[in-house]
């Protein structure tokens, strides 16, 4: 009898909502005391709430390869990128310029407060350098308390040579990671027409993939209404597949025929955003056929990496 009781606090759910024992919300694969529960924080699932710019973090933090936003910090403007040379979480540049990436894991379980702390250590820096996290931040700025809340505007680039548009002197070695990352880059866009949506060609296939900021149930019910009425397509040939968690929110994936590429979709992309508030505002059960539309919808879950 004790052992049951002991087994069964072990399991319990921590502040968090996650038992130990439990997947972590991460997505890692790894049990939840083996990865963000091993820091002592609480998962934070939806880490950019409250921001004007979250879907588009999300965005540049997940799957765009190299993208930059300019940050309104205080009196300074910080250069946010996706990905920055040598994976660093930000740089200090000879030009006194900061440098922020999104696309860095530092497993303390709340990716503002990473950012957050990551930024004013940069911020503060005497010299110029890489600047990153060792220890847990513990308490202190988010990235919601730092930056202005405003939209951001994203420049998606073809690859990485922003990395040294302020070098003056280029050596071989710059040249070969330059071209190494560059390797790596799959033609990306972001469209116009909607927020936080980009066109993407993986080689064999072409995506859209498509940030949303509505409650997840809501937004499943309103998918499934659309995908049952044979009114989910944004383009000849597209298929909706499926769908991926990030930071909170779900994004949609479309598989798209080889050349269709990004400026097609601007139009149908927005005709579709009207055919989603429409589904989201009916309300109301779904039909069975609405239903198995949902169960296959929830259960086509993308894998990115």
């Amino acid at each position: 009898m004790a052992k049951k009781s002991r087994t069964k606090a072990r399991d319990r759910a921590t502040e968090g909502g996650v038992g130990p024992r439990e997947p972590c919300p991460c997505g890692s694969g790894k049990r939840y005391k083996a990865c963000h529960g091993s820091t002592g924080g609480v998962f934070v699932s939806r880490p950019f709430a409250g921001l004007a710019a979250e879907r588009d973090l999300v965005a540049l933090r997940e799957f765009v390869p190299s993208a930059t936003a300019p940050l309104t910090v205080g009196d300074r403007t910080v250069l946010l990128g996706s990905l920055l040379p040598m994976a660093a979480p930000a740089m200090v540049r000879d030009s006194g310029e900061v440098w922020l990436a999104m696309q860095v894991r530092h497993a303390f379980g709340d990716p503002s407060r990473d950012l957050g702390a990551v930024l004013e250590k940069a911020i503060a820096a005497d010299e110029a350098g890489i600047v990153g996290l060792v220890d847990p931040p513990g308490p202190g700025a988010r990235l919601q308390d730092l930056v202005a809340d405003e939209p951001i505007e994203v420049t998606v680039h073809d690859g990485f040579e922003w990395w040294l548009g302020d070098v003056e002197e280029r050596d071989q070695a710059m040249a070969d990671a330059l071209e190494q990352a560059n390797g790596a880059v799959a033609p990306t866009a972001r469209l116009s027409s909607v927020e936080a949506a980009y066109w993407v060609d993986a080689g064999s296939k072409e995506h859209l993939r498509w940030v949303l900021p509505q409650d997840e149930n809501a937004l499943l019910d309103a998918l499934a209404r659309l995908h049952a009425a044979g009114e989910d397509s944004i383009a000849d040939g597209s298929k909706l597949v499926g769908m991926f968690r990030a930071h909170g929110l779900l994004t949609p994936v479309w598989d798209l025929p080889p050349g269709t590429g990004a400026a097609v979709l601007e139009e149908p992309v927005a005709a579709f955003e009207g055919r989603l508030v429409e589904a989201l505002d009916a309300g109301g059960d779904l039909c069975a056929e609405e239903r198995a539309a949902r169960s296959m919808l929830a259960n086509h879950q993308v894998t990115l990496r």
